[in-house]
């Protein structure tokens, strides 16, 4: 019917749907794939320095500021740190997450306050990351602060605990800070998948006498296979990603015990030498290695139907 209308009057109606998506499509040319682009082409120069535009290619060896990166004690270590950052915090996050999507989608116990119970859970996460880091840097001031105070008035510790002095205690609080500012927000994208699911499922299992505990594992957590590939993927890019709390909270001291992969390359190109080469060099060796493991979660997750 629309096809006979138009071409009765002459017009088509699709070219409206292209000249609404220009404005994305200019936005990324722009401040995605032109940059992107640029970022590859540096890696294989010798660009260095601010505001400094010419370069060369490193012709007789083009791979000069990988090697030089992937060779760095410092980047072996950021990269190390990342992922373990990244484990501490996504295991209890995605435990906890789905713990409090049983607990609201359960049929059986029908909570009340739900919506108020999912704000204060998912709070966390729309608070920005340097209010949390000031935050954090308070509660665990040294010598004086909340948590430091509680330690020693309830005779935990004799005296004050300098937290942001020890690579295992700062480790913990920026591992602790990213779960709790990302459970709410994992919790919410896995109760919208088990509400996508279909109902009846639900219901013919509970005729048969199915647990609340066997319902979970062996309908809503199969079911819940795209939506935690997403997840996986998605906090995977993010943590191996991780820049704000650690450079806000302590700037990856003590020792560079949470120094991260993208504050490496923040260090290479804007302190010191600004070295724009290695840089870039480095954000595509965490390309390559987020989208190795990106795979791997993707094939972990395939439906081997």
């Amino acid at each position: 019917m629309n096809s006979t209308l138009e071409k009765k009057h002459g017009f088509s109606y699709a070219k409206y749907g292209y000249l609404f998506s220009i404005p994305f499509i200019v936005a990324f040319l722009i401040f995605n794939l032109y940059p992107t682009i640029y970022t590859i082409v540096l890696g294989f120069t010798d660009s260095k320095g601010l505001g400094n535009i010419t370069f060369h290619i490193l012709k007789d060896d083009p791979f000069k500021n990988f090697r030089a990166v992937l060779n760095a004690p410092t980047f072996k270590t950021a990269v190390k740190n990342t992922f373990v950052l990244w484990t501490m915090n996504f295991i209890p996050q995605i435990t906890l997450a789905l713990l409090l999507t049983a607990w609201f989608t359960s049929r059986r116990n029908q909570i009340r306050g739900q919506g108020f119970f999912k704000v204060v859970f998912y709070m966390p996460n729309i608070i920005t990351a340097a209010s949390v880091a000031i935050l954090f840097n308070v509660l665990f001031g040294y010598p004086k602060g909340p948590i430091n105070d509680l330690l020693v008035q309830t005779g935990l510790r004799d005296s004050a605990f300098y937290f942001m002095n020890s690579p295992k205690a700062t480790r913990w609080i920026v591992a602790f800070i990213q779960f709790w500012m990302w459970y709410g927000y994992t919790m919410i994208i896995l109760i919208s998948g088990v509400l996508g699911i279909n109902p009846e499922i639900f219901e013919a299992a509970e005729i048969d006498g199915a647990t609340d505990t066997q319902i979970f594992f062996q309908i809503t957590l199969p079911n819940l296979r795209t939506i935690l590939t997403y997840t996986l993927v998605t906090s995977l890019i993010g943590g191996l990603s991780m820049y704000d709390i650690p450079k806000m909270l302590n700037n990856g001291n003590p020792n560079n015990a949470t120094l991260t992969a993208n504050m490496f390359i923040y260090n290479q190109a804007f302190q010191g030498s600004y070295l724009y080469a290695r840089a870039a060099a480095a954000s595509m060796i965490m390309f390559v290695i987020i989208a190795f493991f990106s795979a791997i979660v993707f094939y972990l997750m395939r439906d081997r139907k």
